[in-house]
């Protein structure tokens, strides 16, 4: 007697999953190829990049840009290594500070409540609404009545502006999220609030932390238009206005251009590299309350 096996039913095709799938594709190469251009466009001479048609794999590949760019002893790579010092101190000056403001701002938004919190966290995200280049001429004004104007303390203090509202809203999401019984036990076992912030809640708050601090560091290293518009001084430029040298009237050294854009993204990629793990954590913490 033979027995019957039920042919197993195929699985409908899901058109959905597949048509995200296709869909992400199609962003990774939108994101990835500019960056490959540039990256093989940098290691071509002048004469080839300006080749049509355009060839990707250059046939004599050279590294002379990025040497010229990072030799402290040629002008050129002199005035590079000075923007990019100028670039890392505004924007490691920026975190920091960013940082030690919106910690207690955020906690004190989280765990206290005092007349006017709701109006006064809202109006601190209120900035956020407006472009940023519509506070240009008020910041300006502002930066050469306090003597700023031409100094990297101007951008320190507009960056510092311009980040900390989404730094606070950032962490206070994440602060609602710990429960507060962690601080009351502290305080039970005799620790100051002042303690148990430190020993409890700091710690736990080290993805927050890390995810406000590099969106801090990436506006305030990518900021072009402030930048331009309080540094007057060769100097004192920063990587994307010191950028601008690579354009001349009648030719620009594309290779150059492409090479010092290329050595510029670095260290923002590698930070979010190394760091994404607690940025997800973070956005995802600090989205949902327990």
């Amino acid at each position: 007697m033979s027995v019957l096996r039920a042919r197993p039913e195929r699985k409908p095709i899901d058109w959905w999953r597949w048509a995200g799938r296709v869909f992400l594709v199609l962003l990774l190469l939108f994101t990835a190829v500019p960056m490959v251009w540039m990256v093989l466009t940098s290691i071509k001479t002048q004469f080839a990049a300006m080749q049509f048609p355009p060839q990707w794999w250059p046939a004599e590949p050279t590294l002379q840009n990025y040497t010229k760019l990072l030799n402290p002893m040629n002008p050129v790579g002199h005035d590079f290594l000075r923007y990019m010092w100028n670039s890392t101190f505004v924007a490691t000056t920026t975190t920091i500070l960013g940082v030690c403001v919106a910690v207690p701002a955020a906690y004190a938004f989280s765990r206290f409540r005092f007349p006017g919190r709701t109006v006064l966290f809202f109006a601190v995200l209120l900035r956020n609404m407006f472009p940023a280049v519509v506070f240009l001429m008020p910041l300006f004004l502002l930066m050469r009545w306090m003597g700023l104007v031409g100094s990297l303390g101007s951008l320190v203090l507009t960056y510092l502006t311009f980040g900390l509202p989404l730094s606070i809203w950032l962490l206070k999401g994440f602060y609602d999220n710990i429960p507060i019984q962690l601080e009351q036990a502290a305080r039970i076992d005799g620790a100051t609030r002042f303690q148990a912030f430190l020993y409890i809640v700091m710690p736990l708050s080290v993805p927050g932390i890390i995810a406000t601090a590099i969106f801090s560091f990436i506006g305030a290293w990518n900021e072009y238009v402030y930048a331009l518009t309080f540094l007057n001084k060769k100097e004192q430029l920063t990587l994307p206005v010191g950028i601008q040298r690579f354009f001349a009237e009648f030719a620009t050294d594309w290779p150059g251009l492409m090479a010092a854009t290329f050595l510029m993204s670095i260290p923002v990629v590698v930070l979010f590299l190394v760091l994404q793990k607690y940025f997800v954590k973070a956005l995802t913490e600090g989205a949902v309350k327990s």
